[in-house]
């Protein structure tokens, strides 16, 4: 691996796939399966970087195309840096923009040479190739920066999953040949649709390359949850076992313990902030929308024993802040939330080290799925 970054399997669950490992990186260790928040801009919507680090967060993201528009990548390079420039002191992985020619598909054209944008911001033209990619990832100065590859939704024809991921085969080679490899590791990125061959290909190739970390992409992009757990157990056999493996943008709970069954160890997604700005809280009760009614005067915190700054407070409070449309109540639960799934991992890693990760996970996702049809049956909010 890159000089100052290291990985270590610890265990892995006799049951399934599922492995407790560490990464080292030059700004700490991180204890893996891990979720990682989602700080696009330089920072966890909504929260102080103080609040996210007491939600037991080890490791934030940020976007290579964000930064790049806004303040500039050279800008945050001349004030020290990414984790300067934010106040965070732990690990940084930067996604490198490819996830933006799904969600920008509008504003966007691929060639081969680049994906050029139209700001979305102010409309000018922003030309993002692997080698302008892995340059202004080396100027935020994270620790982790990752390939620019070719996303595209699904369901998409065969021959453009085919022609995308050929194409991010081609640019992972790019961009490694342009990263600096002065203290910044790089994973590459596995596309291929729902076809399991593409998938396995594609794995086989970036592997001979080959790279410090390996990501599932192109997923939570428009397929079926059924389709997602299918495609994982088409992959990950295709994908190295000494390298860190990384499934990006999917965050459901029980998306995340089917996945880290099947040996994926990182994840990030917007969905418990995104969810935390709605009222919609997770909680070991199953999903519940603060908004309703029935909370008005529940004296109860959100998750008993959740040791956040949101739990300290009654849902009844809680469901006033957003009724009244105070700041407060999006960034109470969003931290919590983001608590949520801090501690859900914590408890898999413990699950794959005591041997009973497959009765943990199945435990967990069949209270959830009861929960939800009982809910449904009553017709109530969970």
């Amino acid at each position: 691996m890159t000089p100052g970054f290291s990985f270590r399997i610890e265990k892995i669950d006799p049951g399934c796939r599922a492995r407790r490992s560490v990464l080292h990186t030059p700004h700490g260790a991180i204890e893996l399966p891990a979720f990682m928040p989602v700080g696009t801009q330089a920072t966890v919507k909504g929260l102080e970087i103080d609040q996210v680090r007491a939600t037991g967060t080890q490791i934030v993201l940020a976007n290579t195309y964000h930064l790049a528009l806004r303040p500039g990548p050279e800008v945050v390079r001349d004030l020290g840096g990414l984790h300067r420039f934010m106040g965070w002191d732990g690990p940084i992985l930067t996604d490198s923009g490819g996830f933006q020619l799904v969600s920008l598909a509008q504003r966007t054209k691929v060639t081969e040479q680049a994906a050029v944008f139209q700001s979305h911001i102010d409309g000018r033209t922003i030309e993002l190739s692997p080698e302008r990619a892995i340059e202004i990832q080396a100027d935020l100065g994270s620790d982790i920066a990752m390939v620019l590859d070719h996303v595209v939704p699904l369901p998409s024809p065969a021959d453009v999953v085919r022609d995308a991921t050929e194409r991010t085969i081609r640019w992972a080679q790019r961009c490694r040949r342009s990263a600096r490899g002065d203290g910044q590791a790089l994973f590459a990125i596995v596309q291929g649709g729902l076809d399991g061959d593409l998938r396995a290909r594609c794995a086989e190739e970036l592997a001979k390359m080959p790279f410090d970390g390996y990501a599932v992409g192109g997923l939570s992009v428009g397929e079926t949850p059924e389709e997602m757990v299918r495609t994982l157990d088409l992959t990950v056999p295709a994908m190295p076992t000494d390298r860190p493996r990384y499934l990006m943008g999917v965050g459901r709970p029980e998306d995340l313990l089917e996945a880290i069954r099947r040996g994926i160890d990182m994840f990030d997604c917007v969905l418990p902030t995104r969810n935390g700005r709605n009222a919609m809280a997770f909680t070991k009760e199953g999903r519940m929308n603060l908004r309703n009614h029935k909370y008005e005067r529940d004296d109860r915190p959100i998750d008993d024993g959740c040791p956040c700054v949101a739990c300290r407070r009654s849902r009844a409070y809680l469901r006033h802040l957003f009724m009244a449309k105070e700041m407060l109540g999006p960034v109470l639960l969003s931290i919590h939330n983001i608590t949520y799934y801090q501690r859900l991992l914590t408890d898999a890693r413990t699950a794959i080290t005591e041997g009973r990760f497959e009765k943990f996970s199945n435990d967990k996702i069949g209270a959830w799925r009861d929960m939800g049809r009982h809910s449904e049956a009553i017709g109530v909010d969970s």
